[in-house]
């Protein structure tokens, strides 16, 4: 009986096959919402996002016309399924 095999040999097993179904590891860093001061600098943004989407009237009229054609695509597809 073979002896099992380490963390290292199956993840190493586990990439080889990812790759040999074409995909790659990709490292991505965000944010670390354990750090100090961030909640208030996610607060601070918003506002001004906020205040932002609040001082361009249009927006809000783009955002309804947007909901609005996801909404008619979402029933098209389900009517689609259910034929």
């Amino acid at each position: 009986m073979a002896p099992p095999a380490t963390s290292a040999q199956r993840v190493e097993k586990r990439r080889t096959a990812l790759r040999a179904q074409g995909l790659r590891p990709v490292q991505i860093w965000v944010p670390d919402t354990r750090a100090a001061g961030f909640a208030e600098e996610c607060a601070r943004q918003a506002a001004i996002a906020d205040a932002a989407n609040r001082a361009d009237p249009e927006l809000s009229q783009f955002e309804e016309a947007v909901a609005a054609d996801i909404a008619e695509h979402l029933n098209t597809l389900e009517a689609g399924q259910r034929e």
